[in-house]
């Protein structure tokens, strides 16, 4: 497949409901490739089967297509913890399902949303403007959830976290289930695994990436990646230069 076709396969914006969130689309097709775990939660559309889904956060990398097959897809992907607020779930209760959305909001507003994404010219704009509704519904996300990814980014650790917060480790990892799907040792697991692969796909060499993402050695990265993908990290390269453009991380389940 052409560079322009794959183009054609993935797209992504940021989206207008703010918050880091992004708006993407996929026509499906290609070469099969892997969901990566990111920490972030979706509101998905499937074209094939006019029906809205929530994706969790993963834990660990799965195939796409794997939970629902079909092609044309949309979504938006929210940051870390800003979804729970909107769905009116744990995150944890979500971790690596997809789920219909009229599995945790009434069934007769989930259909009338739908019925507005199906009649749209641009489904992906419409899904967009169905998440900005739900989320004029929606209390507010935990507030400490951008401070904790911020400080996670930096690598700090749990405990020194928790201290920060004026929390003690158990309440924070409580709180951390809820927002984000996993304690922060896991999330701040995967948010390293995210800036390794962005720097490797930059073309990095592997033992740069290593230092820069914060692993104590190569051999540190390689055993992580394999752990969290079933593939070492240039295999898993291969796979995403193979696969639909867009990053490596969320695209159609």
């Amino acid at each position: 497949m052409s560079p322009q076709d794959r183009t054609r396969q993935y797209r992504e914006r940021p989206s207008r409901y703010g918050g880091g969130a992004v708006l993407w689309s996929s026509a499906g097709g290609g070469s099969p490739g892997l969901v990566l775990p990111d920490g972030c939660m979706d509101l998905i559309w499937h074209e094939a089967a006019e029906a809205l889904y929530v994706a969790g956060p993963d834990a660990r990398a799965r195939p796409t297509g794997a939970a629902v097959p079909g092609t044309g897809w949309a979504g938006v992907r929210f940051a870390p913890g800003a979804a729970p607020a909107l769905f009116k779930v744990p995150a944890h209760r979500l971790r690596n399902r997809l789920v219909p959305l009229d599995a945790l909001l009434p069934a007769e507003r989930v259909r009338r949303l739908t019925g507005r994404i199906a009649g749209a010219s641009s489904p992906a704009a419409a899904l967009e403007g169905v998440a900005l509704r739900l989320g004029e519904d929606a209390s507010a996300a935990d507030p400490l959830c951008p401070e904790l990814v911020e400080g996670l980014n930096r690598q700090c650790s749990v405990a020194d976290l928790a201290r920060h917060c004026g929390l003690g480790e158990r309440q924070l990892h409580r709180r951390s289930l809820d927002a984000f799907g996993y304690g922060l040792g896991t999330l701040g697991r995967i948010l390293r695994f995210q800036r390794a692969l962005s720097l490797a796909a930059a073309g990095s060499p592997l033992a740069e990436v290593a230092h820069e993402a914060g692993y104590a050695d190569q051999p540190h990265l390689t055993r992580d990646v394999r752990a969290l993908t079933g593939l070492p990290p240039t295999a898993l390269l291969a796979v995403r230069d193979a696969d639909r453009a867009g990053p490596p991380s969320r695209r159609a389940p």
